[in-house]
């Protein structure tokens, strides 16, 4: 007896170089790997969420980034984010404290932790201590999203 796996179970990962483009191509890659599973309804979330937190590492570290799509067979897409600072920000640091207020206008940033909030099921984030002997540093975010927690 063969096992056969569940197509509704995969996970993609993408490891990005510290690079102004590199939240394009995480977009790409979310878009590429969604449209093949038809998770078409999810698209447009993990794609903006995905790209805003790429960004951030970008703008926030000096070293590479890696991206996981899973897809744990629920409908849903998990999605983490590693890069190489170990500072956790809100809302990731504290998930169930209150919601993050949307800055001023006026602000050049701040906007993408409150998208997390408004489009993500779940959020959180691990810092990766320095283990002797590991070459694993920085920290993990990560976000759920599922079709029934879209914004209209």
């Amino acid at each position: 007896m063969s096992t056969v796996p569940n197509p509704d179970t995969w996970t993609y990962s993408l490891r990005l170089p510290h690079d102004p483009r590199a939240a394009r191509i995480a977009r790409m890659t979310v878009r590429a790997a969604l449209t093949a599973y038809s998770m078409h309804e999810l698209l447009y979330s993990v794609e903006l969420l995905t790209s805003e937190l790429v960004a951030n590492t970008y703008r926030h570290t000096t070293g590479p980034a890696s991206v996981r799509l899973t897809a744990p067979g629920n409908g849903g897409l998990r999605v983490g984010i590693w890069d190489t600072h170990p500072h956790i920000p809100e809302p990731f640091a504290h998930p169930t404290a209150g919601r993050t207020p949307m800055p001023p206008a006026y602000k050049e940033g701040g906007r993408g932790l409150c998208l997390v909030q408004r489009y993500a099921c779940a959020w959180g984030g691990w810092p990766l201590q320095d283990d002797p002997g590991s070459p694993v540093t920085g920290k993990l975010l990560w976000f759920e999203v599922r079709p029934t927690t879209l914004a209209p």
